[in-house]
């Protein structure tokens, strides 16, 4: 008997397995971002006027959920990113609808998709003291945040992250606590006029990605902005109860090169979105044969490049080594002020700027918001390319710099890229790379690439073509042209170690398609981004191509002018990389970029899946 119920209960587990087997087959798989489908959805007026009807809004993100809820039940999506984002809508729908049982249950299914340890404790944090609140004063008035519900959301959210471990979770509090003090409803709705309602007056409609982001913002104005006080006292109580400054690991590995040790110079290449020149003076290198006249004098193809080459954002040339701002010159002082502000609020320090800054968006009315942002995304390429530089050459001084400037746009509506331009671009990329051969160049930094969803979106923002269909077969023409010239001006210059940033998107860059930073090339280095403590950010990237995690977390250098400021970004983890190549370059010229490479990652060390570079122990590995 005992025998027989055993292959009773082997046959019927074999039966599950084959039906859930056969379930999951059939489904249609999903390897990248581009297989899923793309929706629409027609946006009568304005996005402004949608996301303030309460009917209009239920009815657009009910269709919304509908078709997340469609996806997911069709496709086998790999992807724990792109899960995420998906199950992220379908909290936000529960939470509206006070579904609170799905809303837990939906908390838990994202946590569990989370392999950032500090991400995955902070995730849904506010989900949670929302629905326990409800539940501990029978509801939150429907809508009307009483002081009863309030109480309890506050004493809910209290009991949450007193539990958690705060040298792992410390720089995800301080961070929320700086967007939430920056969160208004004038600069909600300055952002949707600034970057939503243009697309809809160019096409009708939203694809799937802005009408997620619409979700998300109506949600904002209607449960998140009420709260807004409450999180501040939780969240300003708990930092300073318990404020502690992490350890920083990076100075105790830093390797320095001491001047005066006859080494070899070596040429780092910053390509990158512009180079202020005067802040390195003593460190570019210039080209003998040429002079600033406006004349091509050596005969090389390229007009006064004595310190580099740049391209504007036609892919055409341009003599400017700096980002151009153009009108927007007298502006610069205050963006840069705003900029620093932003950085500081996000870091959670009390300086002037960041001050300034509160006071300035709390000043803003929604039509003033698309100015503000405008000029901060222009003041942030005009100074990134500059940021990058000093990291690179910190601590070396046989590192010899030379520019090279690629050109994104900076408006909230984009500038349309075409594909004239786009074979413009991707011709440059091989000219760029001739140029750096022709110099002598030995490490490339490139803090920067091109995305299917970025492609997709600005031909969304200038309303081109009938369809998202049609939208998602021209930017997969675009990104495959891009992509051939980029990877034929890598691969043409076997000699030369290109380094370049993940990305900031917490995606998996492989299914979400970027380049280069989805490129598996052996002259290569995609470096990821971890904070002072070696903590995975929350805004990197990842994937199977991230060869090493480099500190990319409030990282100080210079700006244009010769100021010093903190950044984040996977952009300032790629240079630290690049200034270790460079170092080792330095100490033994011979070393070619698959061995410069292999030095970086046998030299680091394994935290989880993570590789955290070491340069002091790469540079030992160098046989004296």
């Amino acid at each position: 008997m005992t025998m027989l119920l055993c292959r009773r209960a082997a046959a019927a587990i074999t039966l599950t397995a084959l039906v859930a087997t056969a379930a999951v087959a059939a489904k249609l798989p999903v390897r990248t971002l581009d297989d899923l489908p793309r929706h629409t959805y027609e946006v009568a007026g304005t996005v402004s006027a949608l996301l303030r009807d309460d009917a209009a809004f239920d009815a657009f993100a009910a269709k919304v959920g509908a078709d997340v809820a469609a996806d997911l039940e069709a496709y086998d999506i790999a992807d724990p990113a792109t899960l995420q984002r998906m199950h992220g809508v379908q909290l936000t729908l529960a939470l509206m609808a006070r579904d609170d049982d799905r809303a837990l249950a939906l908390v838990e299914t994202i946590r569990a998709l989370e392999d950032k340890e500090a991400s995955r404790l902070t995730s849904g944090l506010t989900a949670v003291a929302m629905v326990r609140a409800r539940r501990d004063v029978g509801g939150d008035s429907d809508g009307e945040l009483d002081a009863a519900y309030l109480a309890a959301f506050r004493s809910r959210l209290r009991e949450q992250v007193a539990a958690l471990p705060w040298d792992l979770v410390r720089d995800r509090i301080v961070q929320q606590k700086g967007r939430t003090e920056i969160l208004s409803e004038n600069l909600v709705l300055g952002m949707v006029q600034a970057q939503l309602d243009p697309v809809v007056a160019a096409s009708g409609a939203l694809g799937s990605e802005l009408a997620a982001q619409v979700v998300n913002l109506g949600y904002a104005l209607r449960f998140a902005l009420p709260l807004k006080e409450s999180l501040l006292e939780i969240y300003g109580d708990l930092i300073a109860a318990r404020e502690t400054v992490k350890k920083d690991i990076w100075e105790e590995r830093e390797a320095r090169l001491e001047d005066g040790l006859g080494l070899e110079p070596v040429t780092v290449a910053i390509w990158d979105a512009g180079v202020d020149v005067s802040v390195f003076a003593d460190v570019f290198t210039t080209n003998p044969g040429e002079r600033p006249d406006g004349l091509d004098n050596d005969g090389n193809g390229f007009v006064d490049d004595v310190h580099g080459i740049a391209f504007d954002y036609d892919g055409r040339d341009s003599a400017e080594l700096l980002y151009p701002l153009g009108d927007a010159a007298p502006r610069l002082g205050a963006a840069m002020d705003h900029m620093k502000g932003y950085m500081d609020v996000q870091s959670g320090l009390d300086s002037d700027e960041a001050s300034a800054l509160k006071a300035h968006l709390a000043g803003l009315d929604p039509p003033q918001v698309q100015g503000f942002l405008e000029d901060l995304g222009l003041c942030g390429l005009h100074a990134h390319g500059t940021h990058v530089a000093g990291i690179a050459v910190r601590g070396n001084p046989y590192a010899r710099l030379l520019a090279a400037r690629i050109s994104f746009d900076w408006h909230a509506v984009p500038r349309l890229l075409t594909e004239e331009m786009v074979r413009r671009h991707a011709a440059s990329y091989g000219r760029t790379a001739a140029y750096f051969r022709d110099r002598g160049v030995r490490v490339v930094n490139m803090s920067w690439g091109w995305g299917l969803k970025e492609i997709e979106g600005i031909l969304e923002a200038n309303g081109w073509g009938a369809s998202a269909e049609e939208r998602s077969r021209e930017a997969a023409e675009l990104l495959g042209i891009l992509e051939q010239g980029l990877r034929e001006a890598i691969t043409g210059s076997p000699g030369i170690l290109f380094v370049c940033a993940v990305g900031n998107d917490d995606n998996d860059v492989a299914f979400d398609v970027n380049i280069p930073a989805s490129f598996t090339l052996p002259n290569l280095l995609v470096v990821g981004a971890v904070d002072q403590a070696g903590e995975p950010t929350s805004f990197t990237s990842s994937g199977r191509n991230v060869r090493v995690y480099a500190n990319g977390f409030e990282v100080p250098s210079y700006v244009p002018g010769g100021r010093r400021m903190r950044m984040s970004g996977t952009s300032m983890a790629a240079p630290q990389a690049c200034n270790l190549a460079a170092k080792l370059l330095a100490l033994d010229p011979r070393l070619t970029p698959v061995e410069v490479v292999d030095l970086i990652g046998r030299g680091a060390d394994a935290k989880g899946s993570y590789l955290l570079m070491n340069p002091k122990a790469s540079v030992g590995l160098l046989p004296r």
